[in-house]
């Protein structure tokens, strides 16, 4: 995208995202720095995440992110944007660093029927209120999955990964 880039990654470590990014900053900022005879930060704020419910939304979350170029209405289709993986999952192009995920590659045993299937999942957009709950898990760094994939992530970490209400809670009352 012209303003932020999307990754979907399945990291091998704990903190291995954290980690990822942190390199990237380091290396990536200062070899465009040195290119472009610059100074200072590249990207403003900390990068966003969310854990996602592999097997539920992991080939949803790589649909909203190969299409965002054509909802944004960069490229008509997927396949003419030249940043995006879309060409790799759909047409079996080899891309530097990707990686198949093994959700998709559950969708076949071969290739050829593996990117047809892949091409299928495209025939239909994300509905809305899925678009804007990947949206809000996003930018709330909650969790994306069902409810009880949540619950046991709470469990798991000790942590808040659902959205609390809005508002301050209501006080109670003392007689």
């Amino acid at each position: 995208m012209t303003n932020h880039v999307h990754l979907l990654v399945t990291p091998e470590q704990s903190n291995g995202v954290s980690n990822m990014m942190q390199s990237l900053g380091r290396h990536y900022v200062r070899y465009f720095n040195h290119q472009y005879k610059r100074t200072g930060t590249l990207w403003e704020g900390r990068f966003k995440s969310c854990l996602v419910q592999t097997d539920q939304y992991l080939l949803t979350c790589q649909r909203y992110i190969e299409l965002n170029p054509v909802r944004a209405g960069m490229v008509k289709d997927p396949a003419d944007y030249a940043w995006s993986s879309y060409s790799a999952h759909a047409l079996g192009k080899q891309v530097e660093f990707h990686q198949p995920h093994h959700e998709y590659l559950q969708l076949a045993n071969s290739d050829k029927e593996r990117q047809a299937n892949y091409r299928g999942l495209f025939s239909s957009d994300i509905e809305g209120g899925l678009l804007t709950e990947i949206r809000k898990t996003l930018n709330k760094g909650l969790a994306l999955g069902h409810g009880r994939f949540k619950e046991e992530i709470e469990t798991l970490h000790k942590r808040r990964i659902t959205p609390r209400k809005a508002g301050r809670p209501k006080r109670t009352r003392i007689d």
